[in-house]
This record gives C-alpha cells, structure tokens and sequence, in this order.
C-alpha cells in the first residue's frame, strides 16, 4: 500500500506543529551534512522559530561561508547593473570626497592663521575657542610627558646613586684587603729578617769572659 502524501499547510495545533518542526529540523541538518560529505561542498543552513529562536548548521565556519556568500552576490550585483550607474557612483563618489578634501583644507588653514578675510565675529570666536581647547590639550600631553621624563631621570638617578653606593663599598673593600696583605707583608719579611739576623750575629764571647761573668775561676 502506497504511503499516503502528507499535505503541505500550516500545522494549527502549537504541539504537534513543534514535534513536527524538531523532527524535520534534524531531518534536514541530517541532510545537509551527508551532502557536505558526499559532494564535498561547503554547506550553511539557518533555520529561525516561529518563536525566533535561531537553528544553524555549517560544513565549515558559518562566517566563512556567509562572506563568500556576501562576496559572490555582490559581484553579481556589480555585473548585472548597467555601467552607467558605476560611473555615476563613482563620479558621485569622486565629487563627495572633493569637497570634504577642500573643506578639511581651508579649515586647516583658519587653524592656521591664514585666510580669515570675510569671517565675521561669531566665526572668529568658534575659532578662537577651537584654537584655545586644542592648545590646553597640547599643554597638557605636554606636561604629561615632562613629568614622565622627570619620573624617569628620577629613577635613573636613583639607581646611579645605589650603583655609586655599590662601586665605592667595593672599592673600600678592595683597599682594606690590599692594607691587610701589605700588613701581613711587613710582619713576614720583619719575621724573616730577625731570623737571619740572629743566624748571622756577632760571635759568641770566649769562655774566659764567661767565667769571669759568672764569678768562676779561671785557669789558663
């Protein structure tokens, strides 16, 4: 027996119309996937509710996609318009950024200082008050950057002053040491000297003055 078509219409009740669109939801992701694998295709597929929520599926990332999408009809779009209308956009285009260029211009130039022939006083005020917040904005990235350069040589300095520190103990060790050697210099060739001294001296006395010395009796 032949299955019976369903007939394409809006599903009235709010259940059944919501199992329905789970199932063909996941139905049709199914799909999508076996075609990106099948034919090796990049595949994108947004689905929103009737509440609004959003269902998506991509082969790839769905930003990827959507920008060679937005790329590729716009391209189209390009070809399909008639040249006239580029060129005229384009004229249109090229005459907007004209002016903009000549206006950016002359506003340079009032800024300064030249070409005020014909600007009445409440232009010359707006720019003067113009000229004014952009000097107190100047003057202060000014002193932001001198007290920056000022924080700077402080800490340099600092740092000068414990390496002097650190070069000046150092040094005072160094000399204390060399004192302690020249020190102990002195003391081993005074030590040394005393020993030849006393190895090479004078010749000892005869016994005859040594017996007189002690009082005994001497016998020539």
């Amino acid at each position: 027996m032949a299955r019976e078509k369903i007939r394409i219409k809006k599903i009235d009740n709010i259940t059944a119309r919501q199992v329905t669109f789970s199932k063909r939801r996941r139905g049709i992701f199914k799909k999508a996937d076996e075609l990106s694998v099948l034919c090796d295709a990049d595949v994108a597929l947004i689905i929103f509710s009737a509440t609004g929520k959003l269902f998506e599926f991509s082969s790839s990332r769905m930003r990827d996609i959507l920008g060679r999408y937005s790329l590729h009809a716009s391209n189209i779009n390009k070809l399909m318009d008639p040249p006239s209308t580029h060129l005229q956009l384009e004229n249109c285009n090229l005459s907007r950024l004209s002016k903009e260029v000549e206006d950016k211009t002359k506003q340079l130039r009032k800024l300064r200082g030249e070409d005020l022939d014909g600007l009445n006083l409440e232009e010359l005020q707006r720019l003067e008050k113009l000229l004014e917040s952009g000097l107190s904005r100047v003057s202060e990235k000014k002193g932001e950057c001198v007290m920056s350069q000022i924080s700077s040589l402080e800490k340099r300095g600092s740092e000068l002053v414990d390496e002097n520190k650190r070069l000046r103990d150092k040094l005072e060790t160094l000399e204390r040491a060399k004192l302690i050697t020249f020190k102990e210099a002195l003391e081993t060739e005074s030590v040394t000297t005393n020993v030849s001294s006393y190895d090479s001296g004078a010749p000892l006395e005869d016994d005859s003055d040594t017996s007189l010395k002690l009082g005994l009796p001497y016998w020539e």
